[in-house]
C-alpha cells in the first residue's frame, strides 16, 4: 500500500512570489492523480516538493504515513520522470537503468535481470547496448520511465513527459503509460498542461491556478460539472454569454432561458455540443461566421449581437453556411455570478 498525504503546502520564492499557497491533497494507494492548470500554476513546484527538489516554505508531506518533508531525493521512495529525459548520453541503456542499482550495490545477476524486465515492461527489450543519442524522442521517454520504475518506487512522478513529442507520439505513450501504470498498480503524480492528457489518463484531476487548487474531482465531473469560471474555462471549449435574471429568467439579446436564481448580471457556461442552433426569431442577431467540418462533426463559429463569439457542434454542417442567421437554444448550462457558482447544471425548460 503506497499513499501521498499533501498537507496545507505551501511554496514563496520571495515575498512576492508564491508559487504553491496552502495546497492539501491525498492520493490513494494505486490512484493517478494528475495536476493539470496553466504554466505558472505551481503544478510543477508542488511536484519538485513531492520529490524533494524543492522545500516547502510550510505544511508536510507524508508517504505511507511517513513524513518526508524535509528528506532529500534520494532517500524519498520516489521515482521522478522529467519532460528532458535527463539521460546520460556517455552511457548506453543498460548502464543508465542500472546506475541506480549500481550505487545501492546491488548484485550483478540481479541487476541485469531487473535491466532486463523493465526494458520488457516499456517495450525496448534488446535495447540495452544502444546509446542514448541513437533512440528517437519516444524511446527516449520510455527509457526515463524505466529509470524511475527500476528502483521499485512507491510513487511515480511524472512532470510533463510528453511535452517535447509530437501528437501521435504523445497519444499512443500516454496510452502505454497508463498501461504500465495500471498493471504496476503504482501511485502516480502527474503534471501536465493538456486538458487532454488528463481527461484520458487521470482517476482525478486537480485544477491548480495561481498556486491554488481551483476544483478536485474525477475527469466527468471536472468537465460536466466546473465549479469555477476558470475550471470551466480551462477544461474543453466553453462559451461564456454575458447577460441578466429577471424574475427567473435569464436574458440576453440573442436569446433567454429560465434561470432560478436571484435578480442581477448571470454569466451563462455553455459546451458547444449543448449549444443547439434552431430557426431564428424575430428578434435573432446570432449569424454564423465559419463553418468547419471535421468528418465525425461540424463546429459552428457564431457572431453574437454584442460581439461575443460562441461556438456550436452539430452532427453535420452541411444545413449551416457562413453568413446565415440562426437562433440559439442550450440545452444545459452552468451559470456564475462574482466568479461563484449559482447551483449545480442547468437544463433548458
Amino acid at each position: 500500500m503506497s499513499t501521498l498525504s499533501i498537507q496545507g503546502v505551501s511554496k514563496r520564492f520571495s515575498s512576492e512570489t508564491i508559487a504553491v499557497d496552502r495546497v492539501s491533497l491525498d492520493v490513494a494507494d494505486g490512484e493517478l492523480v494528475c495536476l493539470l492548470g496553466p504554466s505558472g500554476s505551481g503544478k510543477s513546484t508542488l511536484l519538485r516538493m513531492v520529490g524533494g527538489f524543492e522545500d516547502p516554505t510550510s505544511g508536510r508531506i507524508a508517504i505511507d504515513g511517513q513524513d518526508v518533508t524535509h528528506l532529500p531525493p534520494e532517500r524519498r521512495p520516489t521515482g521522478m520522470v522529467f519532460q528532458s529525459h535527463a539521460l546520460w548520453s556517455h552511457m548506453n541503456v543498460f548502464n543508465n537503468l542500472a546506475f541506480g542499482l549500481k550505487l545501492r550495490r546491488r548484485p550483478k545477476v540481479e541487476i541485469r535481470d531487473r535491466v532486463e524486465a523493465v526494458l520488457d515492461l516499456v517495450g525496448l527489450k534488446g535495447y540495452d547496448r544502444r546509446m542514448t543519442n541513437q533512440l528517437s524522442g519516444g524511446q527516449q521517454q520510455r527509457v526515463a520511465l524505466a529509470r524511475a520504475l527500476i528502483l521499485e518506487p512507491k510513487i511515480l512522478l511524472l512532470d510533463e513527459p510528453f511535452a517535447s513529442l509530437d501528437q501521435h507520439l504523445r497519444e499512443r505513450l500516454r496510452e502505454e503509460v497508463r498501461d504500465i501504470q495500471l498493471r504496476l498498480k503504482i501511485t502516480t503524480l502527474f503534471v501536465t498542461h493538456g486538458q487532454d492528457e488528463a481527461l484520458s489518463m487521470a482517476d482525478r484531476i486537480v485544477v491548480m491556478h495561481d498556486g491554488r487548487t481551483e476544483q478536485a474531482d474525477r475527469p466527468d465531473v471536472i468537465y460536466r460539472d466546473p465549479q469555477t469560471p476558470f475550471v470551466a474555462g480551462f477544461i474543453g471549449t466553453m462559451n461564456f454569454i454575458k447577460g441578466h435574471v429577471e424574475n427567473g429568467r435569464f436574458r440576453h439579446a440573442d436569446l433567454s432561458v429560465a434561470l432560478a436564481v436571484s435578480d442581477g448580471p448571470v454569466t451563462l457556461a455553455v459546451r458547444p455540443e449543448a449549444l443547439d442552433l434552431v430557426a431564428p426569431d424575430d428578434r435573432s442577431r446570432v449569424v454564423i461566421h465559419r463553418v468547419t467540418d471535421f468528418g465525425t462533426h461540424g463546429l459552428i463559429d457564431l457572431h453574437l449581437s454584442d460581439g461575443t463569439r460562441v461556438k456550436s457542434m452539430v452532427p453535420s454542417p452541411e444545413p449551416f453556411q457562413a453568413g446565415q442567421a440562426v437562433g440559439l437554444a442550450p440545452r444545459s448550462f452552468a451559470a456564475f455570478r462574482n466568479d461563484a457558482k449559482l447551483s449545480g447544471i442547468h437544463h433548458a425548460r
